[in-house]
């Protein structure tokens, strides 16, 4: 990321000297659709980040541009609506909350840019939700907490694009440390840093480049799937509240005998918090190839009994876990398409990606995407 034509591109669309914050992209090493069902999750802020450029105007107006699309937005801080710009309301969402939450704002110039990949399923929203949310906190001096620009970002996110997300992504972009992952607890939003020392392997990711539309279909049933086994199950056990609280024993003697398809979903859910806990231990004690491991089982429960996979992330799965310099792969997010998350012995990243890329285009005709990522810290400023 360039931050010299960052700031000389600021300067002659605004004339002024921005404020700089960066906030990262995220992937999730283990723990999939386990936030909803007030769970845990292990995600990790990567080195791939959205840019914002920021200064103070003497009006009440807001401009904002953005690198990607070369479009200005201009409104009003005192009358904040949705624009006809998609890209816009990530920001004026969380400017609009800041404002509901009673924090004074000015009018004010922003410039957007970034290498977060778009559609990769890496957070490019939350990353730019929480730099906009520090970079207005920081130029107006609100002291802000780290925990409220997320839940600042997440609000934004549900109100000014519809889309109903969990808290994790924000999260992780706030609270990411270097060489670590976060094992958060989706009820308490208790958190602790889990080393996560790769030591001679990196973090892949795998781009199928779709996105199949029965994702939003799906995740509502998914969800549906949990609550109704839940409210099974309190039946019995009043003070079960999620599928956090329940074991696979109370699924099997009251979900199952009434719906096997809601026991099966229930049942991942209740076994992956199970590998989350096991892969934090085992990160702790620097077990890598055990952590590869529970991935693998963590895919396949997602592509055969949760059914999020498809074809293409399944491809690349099935590609690479027979080969001894990948520890684990899986798929990576909501499902349906997006990435591959990978951990693979650095001297052969290059000739895995040729082979497969290769592989890919001919079973699907499609390009593959390819990223090696390393964790980093959470949002800041950019001296």
């Amino acid at each position: 990321m360039n931050l010299e034509h960052l700031k000389a591109t600021f300067k002659s669309l605004f004339h002024a000297d921005p404020l700089v914050v960066r906030s990262p992209g995220r992937i999730n090493i283990i723990g999939e659709h386990t936030d909803y069902n007030e769970g845990f999750v292990m995600p990790a802020a990567i080195d791939k980040a959205i840019y914002v450029g920021i200064s103070k105007r003497d009006d009440h107006e807001v401009h904002l541009f953005s690198e990607s699309y070369q479009k200005l937005d201009v409104s009003s801080i005192k009358d904040l609506k949705k624009s006809d710009n998609d890209w816009a309301n990530y920001i004026l969402g969380v400017a609009d909350q800041i404002q509901k939450r009673g924090y004074i704002l000015g009018g004010f110039n922003f410039y957007i840019d970034g290498d977060v990949p778009l559609g990769a399923g890496l957070s490019s929203s939350a990353a730019v939700e929480c730099a906009t949310g520090y970079a207005l906190d920081q130029l107006f001096g609100l002291s802000i907490s780290k925990m409220d620009i997320a839940l600042i970002g997440q609000k934004a996110e549900q109100i000014f694009a519809g889309v109903n997300c969990g808290i994790m992504d924000q999260f992780a972009s706030v609270f990411g440390k270097k060489d670590h992952a976060i094992m958060l607890d989706c009820r308490s939003m208790k958190y602790i840093y889990i080393p996560l020392e790769l030591d001679g392997y990196k973090l892949v990711l795998l781009n199928t480049n779709v996105k199949h539309s029965l994702a939003d279909s799906a995740y509502n049933k998914r969800r549906a799937a949990c609550e109704q086994g839940v409210e099974w199950v309190k039946e019995k056990f009043p003070n079960v509240n999620s599928l956090r609280d329940v074991d696979l024993s109370m699924l099997e003697a009251y979900v199952k005998p009434k719906d096997l398809d809601v026991y099966t979903k229930c049942s991942f859910v209740v076994q992956e918090i199970g590998r989350l806990l096991n892969a934090a231990e085992q990160l702790k004690n620097g077990n890598l190839p055990a952590l590869g491991k529970l991935m693998f089982e963590t895919h396949k429960g997602l592509s055969e009994d949760y059914q999020v996979s498809c074809a293409e992330l399944d491809f690349l799965v099935d590609a690479v876990k027979d080969l001894e310099y990948v520890l684990g792969a899986r798929m990576m997010g909501g499902g349906f398409g997006g990435c591959t998350i990978n951990i693979v012995k650095e001297e052969n990243i290059d000739d895995l990606i040729e082979n497969l890329t290769a592989q890919y285009a001919e079973k699907f005709g499609l390009k593959l995407g390819a990223y090696t990522v390393t964790t980093d810290m959470g949002t800041s400023v950019v001296s």
